[in-house]
């Protein structure tokens, strides 16, 4: 069995994320043809099939679903390799964040460590935890601020700073009988909300809005109330758009954590030990996990 190129692992894993030759196609700037080709060397090498009709399109079959997993997984790890052997503050440093810690936590550390070391190439992303793990896990990316890794993971604590969850509204509701508003399926916020409302064996409504910014919006707007970060929330509670509601179990302490994988990079380590630095980045600085 031949070795399969990345060139034709990268082309499949578009094919796989977009369910669609054509608009493969498009993306890479390549004719259909050209993928069609590559995943059909791929499959020939696997003695596999990939990809199968479903309507009008195309659907992975489970050996593709799977074989998708570990070419995120092996094209993750080239690039960390690369990155791997260049000089910590001339490298790559890719960071992936939750909402909250993007807005609230991260920028004034990152636009520290930017001024500090101006040759590094940064990126980053904001996405739901589970999201942010997955794609740590496959090595696409270097470094995630977020709330607990799950278990049996792989990935590394290296660094904790404290945070608490509140219950805030914009108008003094009782929060036992009142509207719950959620972030959207992923988020660990949501997650917390939904075992408080257990633990308080209460059922009240629920309004679900996706994003942090529309939660926050809408609780100003006083359409119910939330449970969110307090890092999120303080310039609110100083001016009075927002209150703390009293509710048994809160505050929750949920500390926010930098996490790697077992092989981060020189300039990951690099990164870890700037925001551990209380003499760079001030109050905002993680402690050793």
């Amino acid at each position: 069995m031949g070795a399969v190129s990345a060139a034709r692992m990268e082309t499949f894993l578009v094919v796989a994320r977009l369910n669609s030759i054509r608009r493969a196609a498009a993306q890479l700037h390549i004719t259909e043809a050209a993928v069609s080709a590559a995943v059909a060397h791929i499959e020939k090498q696997l003695g596999a099939k990939l990809i199968a009709k479903s309507g009008r399109g195309i659907a992975l079959t489970e050996a593709g679903r799977v074989y998708a997993e570990y070419c995120r997984s092996i094209l993750g790890l080239m690039k960390e390799a690369h990155a791997a052997v260049q000089q910590a503050e001339t490298g790559r440093l890719r960071i992936g964040v939750v909402a909250t810690a993007g807005e609230y936590v991260l920028l004034r550390p990152l636009a520290a460590f930017r001024n500090r070391y101006p040759d590094i190439e940064l990126s980053l992303s904001v996405h739901p935890r589970d999201v942010l793990f997955l794609e740590l896990q496959h090595h696409e990316t270097d470094l995630v601020i977020a709330g607990r890794p799950p278990r049996n993971t792989g990935l590394v604590i290296r660094a904790r700073r404290p945070s608490n969850l509140i219950v805030v509204g914009a108008t003094h509701h009782d929060p036992l009988h009142t509207t719950w508003l959620l972030r959207g399926r992923g988020s660990g916020t949501r997650d917390a909300t939904l075992a408080l409302l257990d633990q308080l064996d209460i059922a009240p409504p629920t309004l679900t809005l996706g994003s942090h910014g529309a939660v926050l919006a809408a609780a100003r707007e006083g359409l119910g109330v939330t449970l969110i970060h307090s890092d999120a929330v303080s310039q609110d509670l100083e001016s009075g758009t927002l209150h703390i509601l009293p509710v048994t179990g809160t505050p929750l302490d949920r500390p926010w954590h930098a996490i790697t994988t077992r092989t981060p990079t020189p300039t990951t380590r690099l990164f870890l030990t700037h925001i551990l630095d209380p003499k760079e980045v001030g109050p905002a600085a993680f402690h050793p996990a």
